[in-house]
């Protein structure tokens, strides 16, 4: 029994710190702007940043976590690399949020200003 508690001890500590890098690489303005605009079409660091109205290689900074998660797919072509949104993952995440944000936020998904 003792060995059962400390696998489910492990089993939690690894579900707590996948959770948290997961949640954390999401948890930047910047990372959610460039998932939403390439919920569009696939685009390139270039346009993304221009997009953005940032500068190139702050939008470059903030891809690598988001390939690193495989959360961005990233295809080169020749000097190219074009960035598009992992759909099986990023879909289902944002339809969540648009549920809970409509039916449980208080203010209805209209978080403009913080609770008091």
């Amino acid at each position: 029994m003792k060995k059962v508690s400390c696998v489910m001890g492990m089993v939690k500590k690894g579900m707590n710190e996948t959770c948290y890098r997961f949640f954390s690489t999401l948890a930047n303005p910047t990372r959610l702007a460039a998932l939403e605009n390439l919920m569009n079409k696939p685009m390139n660091v270039t346009q993304l940043a221009e997009t953005l109205g940032q500068e190139q290689s702050m939008i470059s900074h903030n891809l690598r976590p988001l390939v690193r998660c495989r959360f961005v797919h990233v295809e080169r072509k020749g000097r190219e690399r074009l960035y598009s949104i992992n759909h099986e993952t990023i879909d289902p995440l944002f339809k969540v949020i648009e549920n809970h944000a409509v039916n449980y936020c208080p203010t209805g998904g209209k978080c403009l200003e913080r609770m008091k």
